[in-house]
C-alpha cells in the first residue's frame, strides 16, 4: 500500500524498509516528499524494535532527484535552509544503521539522500549524478561537504563540475557506494547485511556511528565506555563469546 505523500514503509522484524514510492517519476521527490521525510524518519527513530532501516525505490529506480516542475522552490530559502538539506539533514542524523540499497537511476536529490546513508549498496546497472550544474543550482553546504568527506575533494569536484553519470563500476571506485552486486543478488546483501547488524550491540553501533560522524566527543566516548560496562552490555558479549553462542544484547538508547 502506498504511504502519503509518495513513501511506503514496510517493517519486517527489526529492519524497517522506507521506499521512495513514486514510479511513475522515477521517484522523483516532490516537495510535499521533502517536507514529509524528517517526521517519517522522527517515527521510525522513535520505535524501539526498528535497529537498521534500508533506503531504496521503488520498480528498479533508487530516486531521479528533485521533481523539476518543483524545483525552483526547493531552493529559495538558500543551501542548508531549503528543503532537501532539511531532508538529507534528517537521515544522515538518523541514530541507527541506515543502508542505501540502490537500483537505477541515483542521480541530483536521489544521490543526495544516498550520501546521507551510513552505507551505500548497488546493484550494477546502477548509474550516480550529482547535478545541480545543468541547472544553475547551488548545492547545498551540507551535502557538497558530506559529498567531499565521503569521495574526497577532487572527485566531488569532478562530479559537481561535470553533472555527469557514472557507472557502478566507477562509483565504487571513488568510494561513493561501498558495494556493487549483480541486480538478483542485491536484496539478499542487503537483507542479510541489515539482519548482521541489527543482532550487533545497539550500544556499539550508536556510538561508533555518532563518534564517525563527528557528533560526539572525547565526554561522549567516556560515558559510552562506562555504559558498556554498567548496562552489562560488555559481560553479555564475553559471556556470549566464552560459551560458543550469539549474544543476546539488551541495551537500547534511553
Amino acid at each position: 500500500m502506498r504511504g502519503a505523500n509518495g513513501f511506503k514503509v514496510l517493517i519486517d522484524g527489526h529492519i524497517a524498509t522506507l521506499v521512495i514510492d513514486r514510479p511513475e517519476k522515477r521517484n522523483a521527490m516532490t516537495a510535499a516528499m521533502w517536507r514529509e521525510l524528517p517526521g517519517l524518519l522522527a517515527e521510525l527513530a522513535a520505535n524501539p524494535e526498528i535497529r537498521v532501516l534500508v533506503l531504496t525505490g521503488a520498480e528498479s529506480t533508487f530516486c531521479a532527484g528533485a521533481d523539476i516542475s518543483e524545483i525552483a522552490s526547493l531552493g529559495h530559502e538558500g543551501d542548508d535552509t531549503g528543503l532537501t538539506a532539511a531532508a538529507e539533514q534528517a537521515l544522515a542524523e538518523f541514530p541507527k544503521p541506515v543502508i542505501a540499497a540502490i537500483e537505477g537511476y541515483c542521480v541530483g536529490g536521489g544521490c543526495q539522500l544516498a550520501v546521507a546513508c551510513d552505507i551505500r549498496i548497488a546493484s550494477s546497472g546502477a548509474r550516480f549524478g550529482v547535478t545541480p550544474a545543468r541547472l544553475g543550482i547551488v548545492y547545498p553546504l551540507g551535502a557538497t561537504r558530506r559529498l567531499a568527506r565521503l569521495v574526497g575533494p577532487s572527485a566531488a569536484k569532478l562530479l559537481i563540475f561535470s553533472a555527469e553519470l557514472v557507472d557502478a563500476g566507477n562509483a565504487v571506485r571513488i568510494g561513493l557506494v561501498d558495494e556493487v552486486v549483480p541486480p538478483d543478488e542485491l536484496d539478499a546483501r542487503v537483507y542479510g547485511l541489515a539482519a548482521t547488524m541489527a543482532e550487533r550491540s545497539r550500544l556499539t553501533l550508536t556510538a561508533a556511528k555518532q563518534i564517525i560522524d563527528g557528533r560526539a566527543g572525547e565526554a561522549d566516548f567516556l560515558a559510552w565506555q562506562r555504559e558498556s560496562v554498567e548496562s552489562g552490555e560488555l559481560a553479555e558479549g564475553l559471556n556470549a563469546f566464552g560459551e560458543g553462542r550469539s549474544p543476546r544484547f539488551s541495551w537500547d538508547a534511553k
